[in-house]
């Protein structure tokens, strides 16, 4: 979703500190300084009396620097890294002659272009930050000054100013609404970016001010208002208005927040209460945690790590400095004397010390940082460029909105998803109902004709065109005049909290609190009962062409107890009637009971509806007597006035009136999925990434959108309901949960599988019970408890076995106390899937921070919604979806995208990547680093410990940000090992980022242990061979100039092979950057060698003509090959045993992809067949679930909206917490994903040669994912099987290396089965796994294979050199 520019608050990333000033006090005196307010007071038209609180103006600034503070600031921040003033002291260290041996440019080129970088960066940051906040200060606002409207900026108008808004504008600050053009002091309002509704709320003025409608009324209105401090509660306002010696309340219903925009009304007048960082809108943005990367913290720690071991080889080189001046140089006094600072070998090793720090500091890498952040830049911008990404429908790309967190993506261990907008489409439609005991809706016949949509035209003009049925007996059944069908939808039509808006005649717009209510009211629209307007007292419909106006006697208003709402209206005839609707489990208990019948019947209809995955409501309604009704609107009235207990007072009356109901039937709603998010699910979670979903909505409407969505399925072994009320219930209830895993999992174990069946509810569901110690679905029977001592984590983490866990949100309040969080996190942890219900904004955050404590994984939430802002910022990453709720989710986010489905991307593909590019850039970094500087080092012991430089100080100037620079950052920023088809097809490429094996403490201890074998042959050959080589003339070559550039070329050659070994994917760039460096380093070292610049400048450059004497000499060229060879040739022997021996997956991929590349032979194969019957899943309703899991209360209201519209306001909106219901196949989604059908339908792209696409959300195919168990649930070591012929074997405890599928029998079936496994390009190797094992084995390894694993290079092969797998004998043919 694009923010639109108009939205002035969407730069707000961070909120100003409310520190205030010192302020006066009332009688000018000054008091003590203030840090908050206890409580505001506020007088209208009064600037001088309000000012003497200093309270806050309303000029926003976000920005950190201006142009004076700029330089300094900035400054003063760089320093703050450490390996920035490190690199400063080495500077300053320079600047000391007596222990510099190097200029000091060599230090102050690299930091200058580190802060450089840094601070364009920063500075361009900023200037965007005084952009957005010069656009909102200086808009335009009308204040009332001395009784006349002046145009003021934002930044001007003050607390206490009465300002006038106009239709469409937004609230500049948080203001007390006083009056409006509309009647009672109504106006209405969009809060979309407060609360992520974007339905219009009602607000209205205290009834005293509403009078005051003019200009002169208003200049002369002085009253005062005291009410709380600022705060962030968006739904909480308290205070008090004090005028004409009179006192008024105040509420959050009198106050239009900052961030509104008016809807609506033609115009209203607010008093500024809170103004720039006091408003609401700014508490809640909140300071936006700096998030920081695993490998950040690992890189900080190494650095440390490089400086302790540069401080212990300056102590080891100084201390042969002492020993050296002692015993040898003491020898050479008269005629080599020290300096004169120096008098003994004890401080001349002290000045030795520093200044083998200054020649040794490049083991701590200065260009470090600043090249990780152009890596993360670049990494950003591909993942805003990829088209894959792009939402065509809503124009939406996908945003990195940060560049520091692009590594972590491919290290998600844990998924947080909000449920509503996230995973479903937010979009309802009334789909089935149950009118008198009769269902009506879509068929259940798969078999039959797709029914026709009907066209409601004809029927009703007011119909909306955009509402699908297809049932048309209930059209006919309202035609004909059925009485139950009429007072159903006339039910429909009354019973709501919905405002109409009527554009033109019959063109009418419905503003709904929730999309369900909407749904409801738009279906008794088209059939014929159309709700037109509402007064406080009336509701205007048009039945069967009708109109007819019903007098609104009294709405019994909703909240989460209740789960129902009721309306008592009187029709024109004089009848009154209570209409209620509400959820089943509250209702049907609530009726007469002569519907026993009916009940039953349309209970099961409710079960039917529920299995589908549908949202369901049961509608009932009760005829009053007029003496009833005076009666009980006596009672009401009393308990509405109540000073105490009003609201249970309220709920007792209105639980008196809603009895002996008679039933009418029930809806079902539906609210579709986003495309493709069963199929993101599943391939998430064979990537071994843990799925919760924290909702809003109740436990049966959660349960069933896990099913919809397949986080749950049919083939669990078992899923777990925590429902306890009480903290002693629910420890039960998860220690019950816990001992049931560890039986399931002993028993899976030991192939104990039979007697399961019985053990739990349904379809593996198992009830928690409520504290009473006892379980009727328990395993082993009702009391019978399993004797074991509280299971360690260790144990919890071995659990084998499918498991979920539901929990409520009353549950999850006892779950996350301090002294049960572990408790739960255990038993949640050891689930594949876990659902949070009813859960409310704090709990989402708690619940995340509570897996970063105790489980020390990358978590990632995603949600659309403002009530997911708070579990977007505290989780490691946080993706914003931009949909239907607003925008603030977006704004608090990292990454942004339109479609829950391009998260898999996200993850599989681009944070994979970001990591792989990472590591082997920090690999490579450090490895070229130490092979740099450790040459110094083992110079010390051959030149006397004198701190003499092996290179040219212009050499370890340029080496690090010219030489070296570019190939790592090319590598860094377009490396690839697979490509992005395959990184979707096999998700098990994404467990090394999980476990962290491509960079950690080992690798780094490797990659340093690599520099130091580096170095040392780079030193120790040349001088070995030159020591004794002659020119050709006789002269010798044992010099020193000649030693310098024979090291430094060998180096710049050995690092440059060593980058072409890592390099996995070759672009041009690449090629440019390494052989480029490759030339720009003879190209420079000759020109800095030239007699031209010696002749300029003789003083700096002294090395003249060396470059070009010394490579003209072939012993130099040898010397030069043979430690190249020393140093590559043990990486490559090491790389293809690994690859022979231990293969990683990555590596079994790299070469399926090289055999399908050497072999296009097109063949008669396909998996269209399996890939189109996955593709019905996300389009229509699968086929039944067993037992009974009723969805709930279908829409989500708050309470206060009865009283709102009967006293004139209006309803609230509230944010609806949906379900989703797409359909579910009887069998495991993820199985199904991994049975490859082979059929001969046709040809998929990937055997073709061509590129395997990605899992396709719109035609609802899914990519070709392996059965193989290295894919499915083995090591990262394990190869991977045949990919497409291998049968499921789903219950089998040890899994075929290869198990083709047998071919039809017109078929030859050896032949066309060994072609069929060849063609697809796979390699299968030759071990039996068990489940969760090891590869047992390998297999033959080409030369083709190497070259593919180690360089990256799609060498092509000769068929002599096709693999030849012992598994499929009749491969070698087939590919000859």
């Amino acid at each position: 979703m694009t923010i639109p520019k108009e939205i002035p608050e969407k730069w707000f990333p961070l909120v100003l500190s409310l520190k205030r000033k010192k302020q006066k006090g009332l009688n000018g005196a000054k008091s003590k300084k203030r840090w908050t307010e206890e409580e505001r007071r506020v007088r209208a038209n009064d600037r001088e009396y309000n000012e003497k609180f200093q309270y806050a103006s309303n000029c926003i600034m976000t920005s950190k620097y201006n142009i004076v503070t700029f330089l300094p600031v900035n400054l003063f921040e760089q320093f703050q890294e450490v390996a920035n003033t490190y690199f400063l002291f080495l500077l300053i260290l320079q600047l000391i002659p007596q222990i510099s041996s190097l200029s000091w440019f060599t230090t102050i080129v690299p930091l200058a272009l580190v802060l450089s970088i840094t601070a364009v960066k920063d500075a361009t940051d900023d200037y965007f930050r005084h952009k957005s906040d010069n656009q909102v200060n200086n808009r335009q606002s009308q204040v009332l000054i001395r009784g006349s409207l002046q145009n003021e900026k934002w930044m001007n108008v003050r607390v206490g100013d009465i300002v006038k808004l106009e239709n469409n504008q937004f609230v500049a600050a948080d203001l007390l609404l006083l009056s409006s053009s509309e009647p009672h002091g109504l106006c209405y309002i969009e809060t979309a970016e407060l609360d992520g509704e974007t339905n219009m709320k009602v607000r209205q003025s205290v009834s005293v001010t509403s009078e005051l409608g003019n200009q002169n009324n208003l200049a002369s209105f002085d009253g005062e208002v005291v009410c709380e401090p600022p705060n962030n509660k968006l739904d909480r306002f308290c205070g008090t208005l004090y005028w004409r010696d009179k006192k008024y309340t105040l509420t959050n219903q009198n106050m239009l927040l900052r961030g509104c925009v008016l809807r609506n009304t033609e115009a209203c007048y607010g008093l500024v209460i809170f103004a720039g960082p006091d408003t609401k809108l700014m508490q809640n943005s909140g300071r936006t945690k700096f998030k920081r990367t695993s490998i950040d913290r690992l890189m900080n720690t190494l650095v440390l790590w490089i400086f302790g071991f540069l401080v212990c080889m300056g102590v080891i080189l100084a201390v042969g400095n002492a020993v050296w001046e002692r015993e040898v140089g003491s020898l050479f006094q008269s005629y080599l004397p020290w300096d004169p600072p120096v008098d003994n070998f004890l401080f001349s090793a002290f000045l030795s010390f520093w200044s083998y720090v200054i020649i040794l500091n490049t083991v701590v890498p200065i260009s470090l940082y600043v090249s990780v952040e152009v890596i993360r830049l670049g990494h950003s911008y591909f993942i805003n460029w990829d088209q894959d990404m792009f939402c065509s429908q809503c124009n939406t790309a996908a945003e990195a909105r940060t560049t520091t967190l692009n590594e972590e993506l491919g290290q998600v261990e844990y998924i947080f998803s909000d449920k509503t907008g996230t995973l479903t489409q937010n979009i309802m439609s009334f789909n089935k109902c149950s009118i008198n005991g009769q269902t009506y809706g879509e068929g259940t016949d798969p078999l039959a004709p797709q029914p026709k949509r009907l066209d409601f035209t004809p029927f009703n003009p007011l119909a909306d065109l955009d509402f699908c049925f297809y049932d048309d007996t209930l059209l006919e059944s309202v035609k004909v005049g059925d009485a139950h069908t009429h007072k159903f939808f006339r039910l429909l039509s009354l019973c709501h909290t919905v405002m109409s808006e009527e554009k033109s005649e019959g063109e009418l717009v419905y503003k709904a609190q929730s999309p369900d209510e909407g749904a409801l009211v738009t279906a008794a629209r088209n059939f014929g009962f159309v709700f037109r307007s509402r007064t406080p007292g009336t509701i205007t419909t048009t039945e069967m062409g009708r109109p007819v106006t019903y007098t609104l006697l009294a709405i019994l208003d909703f909240n989460n107890i209740r789960k129902r709402m009721s309306v008592i209206v009187r029709n024109p005839e004089g009848r009154i009637r209570l209409y209620c609707k509400g959820a089943d489990t509250v209702l049907l208990e609530r009726l007469h009971p002569c519907n026993q019948e009916l009940t039953n019947v349309t209970s099961d209809h409710l079960n039917e509806y529920a299995v589908d995955g549908l949202r369901t409501l049961a509608l009932a309604y009760r005829d009053l007597s007029e003496d009833e009704w005076e009666a009980w609107s006596e009672s009401h009235r009393c308990a509405d006035k109540a000073a105490s207990c009003r609201e249970e007072r309220l709920a007792a009356v209105y639980e008196q009136i809603e009895q002996d109901m008679m039933l009418l039937g029930a809806t079902a709603i539906e609210d579709k999925l986003q495309e493709g998010v069963p199929e993101t699910i599943a391939v998430l979670s064979l990537a071994n990434i843990k799925i919760w979903v924290l909702t809003g909505d109740k436990q049966e409407t959660a349960v069933n959108i896990g099913y919809s969505c397949k986080m749950l399925t049919d083939d669990m072994t078992e899923v777990f309901i925590i429902c306890g009320h009480t903290v002693q219930s629910v420890r039960q209830e998860l220690g019950r949960a816990r001992e049931r895993m560890i039986e399931l999992s002993r028993n899976r174990d030991g192939g104990k599988e039979e007697g399961m069946e019985g053990c739990f509810m349904g379809n593996g569901f198992r009830e928690g019970q409520e504290g009473d110690g006892t379980g009727e679905g328990g395993g082993g029977g009702g009391g019978k408890q399993l004797q074991c001592p509280p299971p360690s984590s260790n144990l919890m983490d071995n659990i084998s076995g499918e498991f979920a866990l539901v929990i409520n949100g009353h549950s999850l309040a006892h779950a996350l106390e301090a002294d049960m969080e572990t408790e739960f996190v255990s038993t949640a942890c050891a689930c594949k899937a876990v659902i949070c219900c009813r859960v409310t904004p704090l709990q989402k955050a708690q619940v995340v921070e509570l897996i970063k404590k105790h489980k020390k994984a990358v978590t990632l939430a995603i949600g659309d919604g403002a009530n997911d802002v708070s579990m977007i910022k505290s989780a490691h990453i946080g993706v914003g979806i931009s949909g239907q709720e607003g925008i603030q989710a977006v704004l608090a986010s990292d990454y942004s995208f339109s479609q829950f489905r391009f998260l898999q991307r996200l993850l599989l593909v681009h944070g994979r990547w970001s990591y792989l590019r990472m590591c082997r850039f920090l690999c490579y970094f450090f490895y070229k680093n130490f092979a740099f500087t450790m040459v110094h080092f083992w110079f010390g012991f051959f030149c006397g410990f004198s701190a003499q430089t092996v290179y040219d100080q212009y050499f370890i100037t340029l080496y690090n940000i010219v030489y070296t620079s570019l190939p790592v950052l090319a590598m860094g920023i377009f490396d690839q090992d697979v490509p992005d088809q395959r990184s979707l097809e096999y998700p098990k490429l994404y467990e090394p980022g999980q476990l962290n094996l491509l960079f950690n403490k080992r690798e780094f201890f490797i990659c340093i242990a690599q520099g130091i074998y580096t170095s040392v042959v780079l030193f120790f050959v040349p001088c070995a061979v030159l020591s004794d080589a002659t020119q050709s003339t006789g002269v010798p070559l044992a010099d020193y100039q000649t030693f310098a550039v024979t090291t430094a070329t060998a180096l710049v050659i050995v690092v440059s092979v060593q980058i072409s070994l890592d390099t996995g994917f070759w672009t041009v760039i690449n090629h440019v950057f390494v052989w480029g460096s490759l030339g720009f380093f003879f190209s420079i070292m000759f020109a800095l060698h030239s007699q031209t610049l010696f002749m300029i400048f003789p003083n700096q450059f002294h090395f003249v003509g060396s470059a070009q004497n010394t490579l003209l000499q072939p012993v130099v060229w040898l010397t030069i090959a043979l430690a190249t060879a020393i140093c590559i040739v043990p990486v490559l022997a090491f790389r293809f045993l690994k690859v022979d021996l231990k293969p990683q997956l990555s590596d079994t991929v790299r070469y399926t992809q090289l055999v399908r590349q050497k072999k296009r032979k097109p063949v008669d194969r396909s998996e269209g067949g399996a890939c189109r019957g996955l593709g019905s899943v996300s389009e229509g309703r699968l086929g039944a679930r067993g037992g009974s899991r009723r969805s709930g209360y279908a829409f989500a209201h708050q309470e206060g909206f009865g009283e709102l519209i009967t006293s004139g306001k209006n309803m609230r909106l509230s944010s609806l917490a949906l379900a989703t219901f797409a359909s579910r196949h009887s069998s495991s989604w993820i199985d199904t994903l991994r049975r490859k059908k082979p059929t001969h339908a046709h040809t998929p792209p990937s055997v073709s040669g061509e590129s395997s696409p990605a899992p396709s959300c719109v035609s609802g195919s899914v990519p070709p994912l392996s059965n193989s168990s290295s894919v499915l649930g083995g090591s990262q070591d394990t190869p991977i099987e045949e990919e497409t012929g291998a049968a499921p074997a789903q219950n089998a405890q040890t899994v075929p290396a290869l198990s083709t599928q047998t071919p039809p029998a017109s078929e030859d079936a050896a032949p066309q089965g060994s072609a069929q496994a060849v063609d697809a390009g796979v390699l299968t190797p030759a071990a039996v796994r068990s489940r969760g094992g090891d590869s047992l084995g390998g297999w033959t390894i080409t030369l083709g294979a190497v070259q593919e694993a180690l360089f990256g290079w799609k060498a092509r092969a000769t068929a002599s050199n096709s693999p030849r797998p012992p598994s499929v004998p009749m491969e070698t043919s087939q590919i000859e």
